[in-house]
C-alpha cells in the first residue's frame, strides 16, 4: 500500500519545517499530547573526540570464554548523553563457528531485546574455547577488541576496534554534503542515549547485507572507494516508497564481508551481527588517504551485543546466522505459485473478473488477493457489506478451493478507533475490553490515524493481544473471508499523524487526510517510463534508451539537535522523514511492561508476524501459515515471507529487485519478491513482459499495482500472456527444486536463491555481479533489464571448468571466460542455463494450479560434468503440514554411464518418474532400468542428450539405470 506517497505530499511542509528545530519538534508532540519528557540539563558537546574510552579490569575466565569489567578512563565527555561509567564485558565462544561479544550496563537498564519477542539459543553446554574458529584479542587501556581466525592469527583481523588500526583524527566530514560524517574519533562510547563503536575494514571492503534498503551500489555496498560516496544505513522503520539509498520498512544490522587473497587466489567470507532494536546510523566509510575503509556504529540506546560467524563461505554465514536468530518458516506448496492482486479491484465482480479472465488466458494463478478495497470504511476485518458482501465472499472463495486456488486478504496495522457509542465494531471494542492498545504516557488510548481514520494499534507486549488477535482473525475467517494466508501491510507501524493526533478530535472524521490515486484530482497520468503505453510485443523504449530515474536520494540527514527526550534524541540518526516520530508512532508511546516506542520501534512488524502466525496455528491447525508482511527484523523469517514494499513501474526498480531478493537470502527471510510490474505508476507492455518472465524466477511472484494505475494484470497483452505463460510453465516445472531448496533452508538455514560468488568465491568478477543470480547451486538466471534490446549480457561462472547448458534447448553455451558473453534475449525469452554435475527432479506436465501439478508425474533432468558426475537431491511431503510430518528425500548420483536413486523416509511418492534427459554423455547400446532394458529412449548427438521415456519408475525405492 502507497501511503508515503501520498502522506509525503502532504506533510512535505511539516517535515521540513521540523528539521529547522529538534526544539520544535518536541514541542509539536507536546501540544498533540500529554507528555512525560526525560530530560537532562547537561550540556553535551556533540563531539566524541573528548571521550576517554574504557579501562578493562576484574578478567575472569570462564567455562565458555570470560567477563570483565569496563570503566571509564577520563572524564565525562556526555557527547550525546550521559556517560555510563560501569560496563561489563561478557565473552562466549558460543559453537566452533560464533562468537558473542557484548557490552551493557552493569546495571541492566539499558533496553535489550526480550526472549519473548526473539528466542536466541540457550547458553553453549559445550566448551569452544580452545577450537572455535574464532579468537578473541583485547588490549585493556583503553579498552579496545579484535576477532581473528584462529587459523589466520597475524592476518588482518576481521573486526578490529584498536585506535592504532583506524586513521587518525580528527577527519572532516568525508561525505561532504553531511557534516555527521566528520569522524571526531574512534573511542568506544557508552551513554544513556548514545553508543559508538568503529571496527576497521580491508580497504574497499565486500561488504553485504546491512538493510532493509534499495542501495544505489546494488547488492554490494558502497564503501566510499572508487567513486563511491560511502553507507549510511538507518535503522528505523519507516513507511516510504522505495526510496533509494534511504530507510525503509526493516531493520537488519548484519553484514557479511567476503575476503580474497590475491596470493593464493581465495576468498573467505564472515558475518558480524549487532543484536540491537534501537534506532541507529551504521556508517561504511573510507576516509581520504585512508589505507582502510571503516563500519561505525552509532545507536540511539540498547547494548553493543555482536555476534561473529566464521564461515568460511557465504553459504555457511547465512546457515550460521540463522542458527541463531531461527531458521525460516515452512512454506505451504501453493505459496509458490503465481499470485495476482491489485489495489482498485473495487468489488467482487472485479476480483472475480481476474480469475475469469486469468482461467480465459490460460495464465496460472494460484491465489487471489485484495487490497484494502474488500474492507467495510477501511476497517480492518471486514468487507464491505455492499461490494463484497460476506455470503457472496464465502462462496467465491469456497469456488476458489474447489479448483485447488487459494485467497488472500490484506490486514493493516491499525484498527480502526469506535466513532461514537453507537458504532458497532468489535475488533475495537473486545481490543478495549482486554486492554490491548498502545498508550500514551498518561495511560490513555493512543490515538493515530491511518486509511479508517482515527485509529488504535495492537501492544504486542500486552498479556491478552495474543488472544484478541487470534479471536479477530477466527472471526473474520468464519464470517466469509476463508483466507488461506495473511498479508501484513503498514506494520512499522505506519500512521498518518504525528504523535496522538485523535486524543480530544472529533473521532466521526473517517476520511483520510488526503486524496486517493484514481479519484478526481489525484488521477495517475504519469506515461509509462519509455513513453509507451502499449507496444504490441514491438521495443519502442523511448528514444535514447534510458533507464535513468529521478528518484534519486535526497540529501543526507537532519542535524544534531540539543535536549534529551524520548521524542528527540541528542544524536539525530539519518531517518529519511527526520524527526523519529513522523509518519509512525510516536516514540514517547507506551507498551505493557513499561517499554516505550523509542526503544521497540523497529520490532513492531515482527511482533505482528510472529502473532498471526500463531494465530493462524490456532485457526488452521497443522497447516502452514503462509505470511507476506512489509516490516522486518531479524527472525521474521521463522513467522513470514515478505515482499519489497511499494515500488515503481520503471526499468530500474526491476533492476533493484533482484539486490532486494538476494538481501533478504542473508536476513534468513527467503520468501521474498517484488511487486511484479511495479507497483507505483504506469507500467507498459514491454518492461511488464521482462518482469513477468523474471519474477517468475525468485520465490515469491505477485503482480500488484495501485489503484488508478493502468491494469497490468498479465493477460492484458499478447506478448506479456505469452511471455507469462513460458516463464511459468518452467517455474512450475521446477517447483521440487525450488521446495527443496526451501526445505533446506527451513532445515539448516541454506539460502535458496543465491548471489553468484556464493558458489563461486574465489571469483572476485562475480563479488558485485547483481544482475544475475543462482537458483540454489545450480539454475543459472540472466534476465533482460534494460529497454529496447534484444541480447543481454552475462557471466558465467566458473571460468571455462564448468560447462552450463541452456534450459530450454540443452545446448552447452560457448561462454567467454572470465567476462560476459552476449546471449540472444528477444522480447518473451529470459536466459536460464544449468550447471553441469547437477541432477534435478521436474515435473513433467505444469498445470494450471500446484495442486494439480503436483499431481502428474515427475521428470529428471541430469547434466553430467565431463567425467559423468551429476548430484542432486529433493524433498517430498504432503505441502501443508507443519512439520514433523511423514517425508522422503530422494538422492540422486550419476557417474559415467550409470543413475542411482535412493529414497529415505515414511512419505508415499504416488506419482511416478516418466522421463529421464540425461545431457553430456555419449550415445549407449543399450539402455536399462534395475536390470531391465529400455526401448524407448533417443540419442542427440549434437546436444549429446539421452532422452529416456515412458518409464513410470516407482520412486520409493532403489533405483539404478544403466546405460553404455
Amino acid at each position: 500500500m502507497m501511503a508515503a506517497i501520498f502522506f509525503a505530499a502532504v506533510l512535505l511542509l511539516s517535515v521540513e519545517s521540523t528539521r529547522v528545530s529538534g526544539r520544535q519538534a518536541s514541542n509539536l508532540q507536546r501540544n498533540a499530547l500529554p507528555q512525560v519528557f526525560q530530560v537532562d540539563d547537561i550540556p553535551h558537546s556533540l563531539n566524541v573526540s573528548s571521550c576517554p574510552g574504557y579501562t578493562l579490569s576484574g578478567l575472569e575466565e570462564t567455562r565458555t570464554g570470560l567477563t570483565a569489567h569496563l570503566n571509564l578512563a577520563g572524564a565525562v565527555c556526555n557527547a550525546f548523553g550521559k556517560d555510563v561509567g560501569d560496563l561489563t564485558l561478557e565473552v562466549t565462544y558460543d559453537s566452533e563457528t560464533r562468537l558473542h561479544v557484548n557490552i551493557f550496563d552493569t546495571a541492566n537498564s539499558h533496553f535489550t531485546v526480550p526472549e519473548s519477542v526473539v528466542s536466541l539459543p540457550s547458553v553453549p553446554q559445550t566448551i569452544h574455547k580452545n577450537d572455535s574458529d574464532l579468537v578473541f584479542n583485547y588490549e585493556p587501556s583503553p579498552f579496545a577488541f579484535w576477532v581473528t581466525r584462529r587459523s589466520e592469527p597475524d592476518a588482518q583481523p576481521l573486526f578490529d576496534t584498536r585506535k592504532s588500526s583506524l586513521p587518525m583524527t580528527p577527519i572532516p566530514p568525508v561525505i561532504a554534503t553531511d557534516n555527521s560524517t566528520a569522524l571526531d574519533g574512534f573511542p568506544i562510547v557508552f551513554e544513556d542515549q548514545y553508543l559508538q563503536l568503529t571496527s576497521a575494514l580491508p580497504l574497499d571492503a565486500n561488504v553485504y547485507g546491512l538493510g532493509e534498503v534499495v542501495a544505489s551500489s546494488g547488492f554490494r555496498r558502497d564503501a566510499g572507494t572508487n567513486g563511491g560516496t560511502g553507507t549510511i544505513q538507518t535503522m528505523w522503520a519507516r513507511d516510504d516508497a522505495d526510496p533509494i539509498d534511504r530507510n525503509i520498512y526493516g531493520s537488519h544490522p548484519i553484514y557479511m564481508e567476503h575476503r580474497f587473497d590475491s596470493s593464493t587466489h581465495t576468498s573467505q567470507s564472515h558475518g558480524v551481527f549487532l543484536y540491537s532494536a534501537s534506532g541507529s546510523d551504521i556508517l561504511l566509510l573510507t576516509p581520504p588517504s585512508s589505507n582502510v575503509s571503516l563500519i561505525e556504529y552509532r545507536l540511539l540506546g540498547g547494548t553493543l551485543d555482536f555476534y561473529f560467524f566464521s564461515g568460511p563461505s557465504p553459504q555457511k554465514v547465512v546457515e550460521q546466522y540463522g542458527e541463531l536468530v531461527g531458521l525460516p518458516t515452512w512454506q505451504p506448496a501453493f505459496g509458490f505459485g503465481f499470485h495476482l492482486c491489485r489495489w482498485g479491484y473495487l468489488n467482487l465482480n472485479d476480483t472475480k473478473d481476474q480469475v475469469v479472465k486469468m482461467r480465459e488466458a490460460n495464465i496460472p494463478l494460484e491465489v487471489m488477493w485484495n487490497d484494502i478495497d474488500l474492507y467495510h470504511a477501511f476497517r480492518d476485518f471486514t468487507s464491505d457489506p455492499v461490494s463484497f458482501p460476506a455470503a457472496e465472499m464465502k462462496t467465491f472463495i469456497d469456488e476458489l478451493h474447489a479448483n485447488y486456488q487459494h485467497y488472500i486478504p490484506i490486514v493493516d496495522a491499525a484498527v480502526a478507533h469506535q466513532v461514537n457509542a453507537t458504532d458497532i465494531y468489535d475488533p475495537y471494542t473486545r481490543g478495549a475490553e482486554l486492554d490491548v492498545f498502545i498508550k500514551n504516557p498518561n495511560g490513555t488510548e493512543y490515538i493515530g490515524q491511518v486509511w479508517p481514520g482515527y485509529t488504535v494499534f495492537p501492544d504486542w507486549f500486552a498479556k491478552d493481544t495474543q488472544q484478541y488477535w487470534t479471536e479477530a482473525l477466527r472471526n473474520w475467517s468464519q464470517s466469509g473471508i476463508d483466507f488461506s494466508g495473511v498479508w501484513l501491510d503498514m506494520n512499522e507501524a505506519s500512521s498518518f499523524c504525528e504523535g496522538s493526533c485523535g486524543t480530544d478530535a472529533n473521532l466521526s472524521n473517517t476520511s483520510p487526510p488526503f486524496l486517493l490515486p484514481g479519484d478526481p484530482g489525484m488521477p495517475i497520468t504519469d506515461y509509462p517510463e519509455g513513453g509507451n503505453i502499449t507496444v504490441n510485443g514491438t521495443l519502442t523504449f523511448g528514444a535514447d534508451g534510458s533507464t535513468s530515474s529521478s528518484l534519486s536520494k535526497r540529501g543526507i540527514g537532519a542535524g544534531r539537535q540539543t535536549g534529551i527526550n524520548l521524542n528527540v534524541p541528542p544524536y539525530t540518526i539519518h531517518n529519511g522523514f527526520g524527526p523519529l516520530s513522523v509518519h509512525t508512532i510516536a516514540t514517547n508511546a507506551t507498551h505493557a511492561g513499561d517499554f516505550v516506542e523509542l526503544d521497540v520501534h523497529n520490532m513492531w512488524g515482527l511482533m505482528e508476524e510472529k502473532a498471526t502466525h500463531l494465530a493462524l496455528l490456532k485457526i488452521q491447525p497443522k497447516k502452514r501459515p503462509f505470511l507476506i508482511s512489509r516490516s522486518t527484523f531479524p527472525s521474521t523469517g521463522k513467522w513470514s515471507g515478505h515482499w519489497l514494499g511499494d515500488n515503481f513501474s520503471k526499468w530500474q526498480y526491476m533492476y533493484f529487485s533482484i539486490q532486494g531478493v538476494l538481501q533478504f537470502q542473508l536476513f534468513q527471510i527467503p520468501m521474498v519478491g517484488a511487486d511484479t510490474c511495479g507497483f507505483q505508476g504506469n507500467t507498459d507492455e514491454e518492461l511488464c513482459n521482462r518482469w513477468m518472465q523474471l519474477s517468475a524466477f525468485v520465490p515469491f511472484y505477485r503482480n500488484h499495482n495501485q489503484r488508478g494505475a493502468l491494469s497490468q494484470e498479465p493477460y492484458r497483452w499478447d506478448s506479456v500472456a505469452n511471455a507469462t505463460r513460458t516463464a511459468i510453465a518452467v517455474r512450475y516445472a521446477l517447483l521440487p527444486y525450488w521446495y527443496t531448496l526451501f526445505a533446506n533452508s527451513s532445515l539448516f538455514g541454506a539460502p535458496p536463491v543465491r548471489a553468484l560468488f556464493f558458489e563461486f568465491p574465489d571469483e572476485p568478477e562475480l563479488f558485485a555481479v547483481d544482475r544475475q543470480y543462482l537458483i540454489g547451486r545450480d539454475v543459472l538466471v540472466t534476465p533482460v533489464l534494460t529497454p529496447n534490446v534484444s541480447t543481454v549480457d552475462g557471466i558465467f561462472p566458473g571460468r571455462g571448468l564448468v560447462t552450463w547448458r541452456d534450459w530450454y534447448t540443452h545446448d552447452v553455451v560457448n561462454a567467454s571466460i572470465g567476462t560476459n558473453t552476449t546471449l540472444p534475449a528477444p522480447l518473451g525469452h529470459i536466459n536460464v542455463h544449468v550447471r553441469d554435475g547437477s541432477a534435478i527432479l521436474l515435473h513433467s506436465k505444469p498445470a494450471y494450479t500446484i495442486e494439480e501439478t503436483r499431481q502428474g508425474p515427475f521428470s529428471l533432468l541430469v547434466s553430467q560434468a565431463a567425467d559423468g558426475y551429476a548430484f542432486g537431491t529433493a524433498y517430498v511431503d504432503d505441502g501443508e503440514t507443519v512439520p514433523p510430518t511423514p517425508n522422503a528425500t530422494l538422492t540422486f548420483k550419476a557417474r559415467k554411464g550409470a543413475l542411482s536413486i535412493d529414497t529415505h523416509g515414511s512419505f508415499k511418492i504416488a506419482q511416478k518418474l516418466d522421463t529421464i534427459t540425461i545431457l553430456g554423455t555419449e550415445k549407449p547400446t543399450r539402455v536399462s532400468v534395475d536390470g531391465k532394458v529400455v526401448k524407448s529412449w533417443q540419442y542427440l548427438d549434437t546436444k549429446q542428450k539421452l532422452s529416456i521415456g515412458d518409464l513410470s519408475v516407482d520412486l520409493n525405492g532403489a533405483v539404478s539405470i544403466a546405460w553404455n
